[in-house]
């Protein structure tokens, strides 16, 4: 009697370890993927935040522009149009909606910059030269911004793809976060700020 007893004990304390170290494991995990979740969302904010400083700076861009080179109006509505598309990818927080934006803008910059050329006294230009400084900043900003982004995105969705974490990210229904992707080969050349 006293050894059945005594194996039966042991028998509920092992599986009692056994059920804490799953309990463990699982709070563990999940605490994981929501730190991830939570690091992912936060690198967007900050590359949201520098392509909203970026949209913000256009406009007196253009303004500083439009005085020099007033039949360029197609690079102003690509501006425009780009600006619009960010602000609703920014409402809906859509990543891909963002990196369409980007591709429009990176263009209509690429074509400014090419009108600069045309006008020396625009390179002259005090205010023009200051919003480029800061849009090449900006740039700066928004390409480590992508970078650090897409890095903590792979972090998060190894995590949610992985054994046996996959099992957690299921039962908490996590998903997998989008990556900033440029999709064409013009804007993978980069912007190039010269005066």
């Amino acid at each position: 009697m006293f050894l059945s007893i005594s194996t039966g004990l042991v028998v509920g304390i092992i599986f009692l370890v056994i059920v804490v170290l799953v309990v463990v494991m699982v709070i563990n995990v999940y605490n994981q993927l929501v730190i991830l979740r939570n690091n992912v969302r936060n690198s967007w904010s900050q590359i949201d935040v520098q392509l909203k400083r970026r949209y913000d700076m256009i406009p007196n861009l253009v303004e500083t522009v439009k005085g020099y080179a007033s039949h360029e109006d197609g690079i102003f509505k690509e501006f425009a149009k780009a600006r619009s598309m960010y602000q609703e990818a920014a409402k809906t927080g859509s990543v891909t909606g963002a990196a369409e934006a980007e591709k429009g803008i990176s263009g209509a910059i690429g074509r400014l910059l090419m009108v600069q050329e045309q006008y020396p006294e625009l390179k002259a230009n005090e205010n023009f030269k200051e919003l480029m400084v800061q849009l090449k900043d900006t740039e700066d900003k928004v390409s480590f911004g992508r970078q650090f982004y897409n890095d903590t995105a792979l972090k998060l969705n190894n995590k949610i793809e992985l054994f046996p974490s996959n099992i957690i990210a299921n039962m908490f229904h996590f998903k997998a976060a989008d990556f900033f992707v440029v999709d064409s080969d013009e804007e993978r050349k980069g912007i190039k700020v010269k005066f």
